[in-house]
């Protein structure tokens, strides 16, 4: 099942069948342990919506309500090597290496939710950054209990130059102004994803497809439980969070984006998330 955030309140879809939700607070009604029973429960008393060309499904808004977006990173191999790279000359490539290896992992804050962009949002680059790239990453939600009920798509953008010059400046890489973006979804299964589950991204720039690529979770080294249970170790969320799980396709580095790129990440059952670079 979906849940969908618009401005005239939450949309349930239920093998391609649409509900309005009776109830309007988002962190109110994800934020259950048992959100996938009580969704099938809430369908057998709301009518149908049927959406036409009269009467088009509303606009859609990040599947966020107040809840923090963290990210987590180097969990797949292809990050650890892209890092290594970067962060080359700094001298910062072994911190990399060493993270992918030890048992803690590698957890940052991502985003406040009023940061959060949706499907078909624009996301930015900054203007002190010469190599910029998305990260395509399965976002988890986890409860107040640290318990995972959901997933979304998430779209990390990150200055890579800014990264790669000093480990200490991941902060500044990773969170500006329309850095982040979720959706268009918060997808609640019955069970958890499986490993041969598949992202995907395509890149669009002019009309054109400049940079495309795609992974299984299959790859990812860390654990969604364990990524999870690190982030609240100690720290607690009242009404839930958002975790990026790493990303495990990165652009050549002779790729970086530019104003105008279409950026396209597509995780099934959960769809795709659309940005444009602005």
């Amino acid at each position: 099942m979906k849940l969908f955030r618009t401005q005239h309140g939450i949309l349930l879809e239920k093998e391609d069948q649409f509900y309005r939700l009776q109830e309007t607070n988002w962190d109110v009604v994800v934020n259950r342990d048992d959100l996938y029973d009580w969704l099938v429960s809430r369908t057998e008393h709301l009518p149908l919506l049927p959406f036409t060309d009269a009467s088009p499904m509303p606009e859609i808004l990040a599947p966020i309500g107040t809840q923090e977006l963290w990210a987590s990173g180097v969990t797949y191999t292809r990050s650890r090597e892209a890092r290594m790279e970067e962060s080359e000359k700094a001298g910062g490539g072994s911190f990399y290496d060493r993270v992918y290896d030890a048992e803690r992992p590698e957890l940052f804050f991502k985003a406040n939710a009023w940061r959060v962009v949706g499907d078909h949002g624009a996301v930015r680059i900054r203007k002190d950054s010469g190599w910029d790239v998305p990260e395509p990453e399965l976002t988890l939600f986890a409860t107040s209990s640290g318990k995972i009920v959901g997933y979304s798509i998430g779209n990390d953008m990150s200055s890579r130059s800014i990264e790669g010059e000093n480990p200490l400046y991941l902060p500044q890489a990773k969170s500006y102004e329309g850095s982040a973006a979720l959706g268009p979804c918060l997808y609640v299964p019955q069970e958890p994803l499986p490993l041969d589950t598949q992202i995907g991204i395509a890149i669009v720039r002019a009309g054109e497809e400049v940079f495309s690529g795609e992974v299984q979770l299959a790859q990812m080294k860390r654990r969604p439980d364990e990524l999870i249970g690190f982030l609240f170790r100690e720290l607690s969320f009242p009404q839930g969070a958002y975790l990026m799980t790493g990303t495990g396709i990165i652009p050549p580095s002779e790729f970086t984006l530019q104003s105008g790129d279409k950026i396209h990440i597509t995780i099934e059952p959960i769809g795709t998330l659309t940005n444009v670079v602005a």
